[in-house]
């Protein structure tokens, strides 16, 4: 270890730790229940899911699109197909122009915004109430015929292709989170990142692309969730009017599943534009849909979460041996990974701080945490939890996600 790490500023040390935490696996959307605000569910006869909540606090309403499709869908010498999709959801449909949808959105004062994700595409807009209709008709009219030709994929290849570029050149310890998700994840489809690899972006196809639309941005395949102060019967027939006739996908494609052998594994990675020696520490954990999910969820807050959390108190704050510190459980579909990333001045740093932080997490397996350690944890938590769904917009995202 010590003769790797003469790189010093340049090397990066990857460890990678599986504990596997086995639990009861209750019925997905459990989190819409936990939740104070009302809402309406239920489903058109081409699978398009929908969710209403009203709220009459602003006269503004937020719409959310939310595709089942990430880059997890994506097959071997495919990847970013997902995310160049999202680009080329604002390239115009049968009766809107390109670049249309963005305008007409912001001619109403509204805003929007799009993401993609491992497992998921997002689409969101806010506009007055009284523009919902609008929304509607912008939403239905690129899920049912989004022009796709080959001078708007080009054009959105190119685009990608520079974004990759842009983020090789100024995001740093890429190529360690990008090994490291190797190692946790191995399998491709859970493991490649979500921008995709340049030498795949530049060999996709038309056709590639028309397939993969054509298979996931389905309403079978998609949530629609409105928050915000409507009439619910009139958006009820407005969903209708725009919604129902669109004709349901094929059916979506199973994932394969994910096997690990459940080893301790550790990689030493030479980053080109690390300032600092540092390392990722991974756990894969229990199933966001377990009943582990959440005490485990405490226990990031226990040690992560805000100035007063173990780690940062130890490593930041006392003992002065990290220069960053962040980490969080992070899910992707039925998987969750609890990760951990350290900076430090040196490799003795290093070392150092590795062990403290593998001495909390026995102290949280060996002793009880005090009680008012863990309500400030719980209070904390709870805050970020109802800060979730704040808005009309970041209720609709949670709804629509959840």
């Amino acid at each position: 270890m010590s003769e790797a790490l003469r790189f010093k500023n340049k090397l990066l040390i990857l460890g990678l730790y599986l504990f596997l935490l086995l639990g009861n696996f209750p019925a997905h959307g459990q989190d819409k229940q936990r939740h104070s605000f009302p809402i309406k569910q239920y489903k058109l006869g081409n699978g398009l899911q929908v969710i209403l909540s009203e709220d009459y606090s602003l006269p503004v309403v937020s719409v959310v699109v939310a595709y089942n499709v990430g880059s997890i869908n994506e097959s071997p010498g495919k990847t970013g197909l997902a995310y160049l999709l999202e680009n080329l959801m604002f390239q115009g449909s049968q009766n809107i122009g390109r670049m249309q949808h963005i305008s007409f959105i912001r001619r109403t004062g509204g805003n929007l915004n799009a993401t993609t994700t491992e497992d998921k595409t997002i689409f969101q807009q806010t506009v007055p109430s009284h523009q919902l209709a609008l929304v509607l008709w912008l939403e239905s009219d690129r899920m049912k015929s989004l022009e796709i030709t080959a001078a708007n994929v080009e054009q959105a290849k190119e685009a990608l292709i520079e974004e990759i570029h842009q983020r090789k050149a100024t995001e740093l310890y890429l190529e360690s989170s990008l090994t490291f998700d190797r190692l946790l994840y191995p399998n491709l489809a859970y493991s490649h990142p979500v921008i995709g690899n340049e030498a795949d972006v530049r060999n996709l196809t038309v056709e590639d692309v028309k397939d993969f639309y054509s298979t996931f941005y389905t309403p079978n395949n998609a949530v629609l969730a409105i928050a915000g102060n409507i009439d619910k019967r009139k958006t009820e027939e407005d969903i209708r009017k725009y919604f129902y006739t669109i004709q349901e996908g094929k059916d979506i494609p199973l994932l394969s599943s994910l096997k690990s052998s459940g080893k301790k594994t550790t990689v030493i990675s030479k980053e080109s534009l690390a300032p600092l020696p540092g390392f990722h520490i991974g756990y894969r954990i229990a199933s966001p849909y377990s009943q582990d999910f959440y005490p485990l969820k405490i226990i990031e807050y226990i040690l992560l979460r805000g100035v007063t959390s173990r780690l940062y108190k130890k490593l930041i704050k006392r003992i002065r041996i990290a220069r960053s510190l962040s980490g969080s459980i992070e899910k992707r579909k039925e998987l969750a990974t609890f990760k951990i990333f350290v900076s430090s001045s040196n490799e003795i740093m290093v070392a150092r701080s590795k062990r403290v932080i593998f001495s909390e997490i026995n102290k949280l397996k060996s002793s009880l945490v005090p009680e008012k350690e863990l309500r400030k944890a719980k209070n904390i938590f709870k805050m970020d939890y109802l800060n979730q769904y704040a808005t009309s917009a970041d209720k609709a995202v949670f709804l629509a996600e959840a």
